[in-house]
């Protein structure tokens, strides 16, 4: 959608829900595909399947240290009446079985080790005794199968290590290290590229603040969220409130960039420059969610580089970016959903108003099983600080009621 520049004097909005905006502004962007040693795999996104080339573990083996036996031999054992085996040797750990399992016969297992031939389960040491030299006695039957698993139990040759488009977890590197896999092909990290808007903002390193300055709290914010979503950030310093300053940066850091997120340019107001310099270089998908905080953000793609404008308030900013910014950001990794954030279940300490038709985000404080909530302007960065996660009221709903139960996402 491609929306030209805005009438003096008229507010600039297309709002949409937050769903549309999850559902619907899909970027076709993803980053560039290349391997990286497993070391460094974690939480990266393959570019597809991995597949594995032969089965895991490789071969039958022992899962309990026992003996291995024919399964027929042991049944109708009990400990009133066991069955009686001969002890025809023992398998060592890292090694080939040197000797086969015959009718009437058991061989000593490690856990871990090679099944030996013709033995088709493993009895449980604690389930049998040595009686004599050469003989045990088992005390308990086993099925065929117990105490073993196959060679291809864990993952079949040609099946998936891992799936394409989920983050790799630590699991998943221990299996691919298993099949042998050191090298994975991943999508690069996205290159998230922060600007920051405003005559009135300073670096953070300002030492002394003149009247009416305020040092740049959201950009910082903004890149460790980036982080946390597996992309790579780009701080790229402050733009003034200069007609024209905000195209002209734009058009400077959009051939270097994956995502641009613009901060505390998308306020409705006189000096509201970001609308009209994304639209003069792309497309506005949407100027305005029906959410609070955060109602003032616009959602583009300028040479097929998605764009973020935030507002200008540091807590309208990260709400607003963790909803909608965090799962872009992991989009154009490759991945195919946002992996979930811890959440928990509580009861509201308090009844909480909202109005119906936008998504309400509460910052709340978690004790003894309650989410009581904090409430402060949207300015305050410390809101969010004193917060062990939030709650989200519906569009729908007018408000909820003191002691219902919640679902509150956890900040890590």
């Amino acid at each position: 959608m491609k929306v030209g520049p805005r009438p003096a004097g008229r507010e600039f909005f297309t709002a949409r829900t937050v769903a549309e905006a999850l559902a619907g502004f899909r970027p076709a962007r993803r980053t560039a595909v290349g391997g990286v040693p497993l070391a460094d795999a974690l939480h990266r996104v393959p570019a597809g399947a991995v597949p594995a080339t032969g089965p895991l573990p490789g071969f039958a083996r022992s899962t309990v240290d026992g003996y291995a036996v024919r399964a027929a031999d042991t049944y109708g054992a009990s400990e009133s009446l066991p069955s009686y085996l001969d002890l025809l040797g023992a398998v060592r750990m890292g090694e080939a079985p040197t000797v086969a399992v015959r009718p009437g016969g058991a061989v000593g297992m490690p856990t871990g080790g090679v099944l030996p031939e013709g033995a088709d389960a493993v009895v449980m040491v604690e389930n049998t005794a040595e009686t004599m030299p050469g003989t045990i006695e088992v005390t308990r039957p086993v099925a065929p199968g117990s105490g073993i698993v196959r060679a291809d139990e864990d993952v079949a040759a040609g099946a998936a290590l891992v799936k394409g488009g989920r983050p790799l977890r630590a699991p998943d590197l221990g299996l691919l290290a298993a099949a042998g896999v050191t090298t994975v092909p991943v999508h690069a990290r996205p290159r998230v590229v922060i600007l920051s808007t405003g005559d009135e903002v300073v670096p953070p390193d300002t030492a002394t603040l003149l009247p009416g300055q305020v040092r740049d709290a959201t950009a910082p914010a903004l890149a460790g969220l980036v982080r946390d979503a597996g992309g790579e950030p780009v701080i790229a310093g402050i733009v003034s409130d200069e007609p024209g300053a905000l195209r002209a940066r734009l058009q400077e850091v959009l051939p270097g960039a994956d995502l641009v997120v613009v901060s505390a340019g998308s306020s409705v107001g006189a000096r509201d420059e970001t609308a009209g310099a994304v639209a003069a270089l792309g497309d506005v998908w949407c100027h305005g969610l029906a959410i609070k905080p955060g109602k003032p953000t616009l959602l583009a793609e300028c040479s097929g580089v998605p764009v973020v404008g935030l507002p200008g308030n540091p807590l309208s900013a990260l709400v607003v970016f963790r909803l909608v910014g965090v799962p872009l950001v992991w989009r154009l990794a490759g991945c195919a959903a946002p992996p979930p954030e811890p959440s928990t279940r509580a009861r509201l300490a308090r009844d909480l108003p909202s109005a119906a038709g936008r998504l309400d985000v509460v910052q709340v404080a978690l004790r003894d099983g309650e989410a009581e909530p904090i409430f402060g302007p949207s300015a305050l960065l410390s809101v969010l600080t004193r917060a062990d996660g939030y709650l989200v009221v519906p569009e729908p709903a007018t408000g909820l009621d003191a002691g219902t139960e919640v679902e509150v996402t956890l900040y890590r």
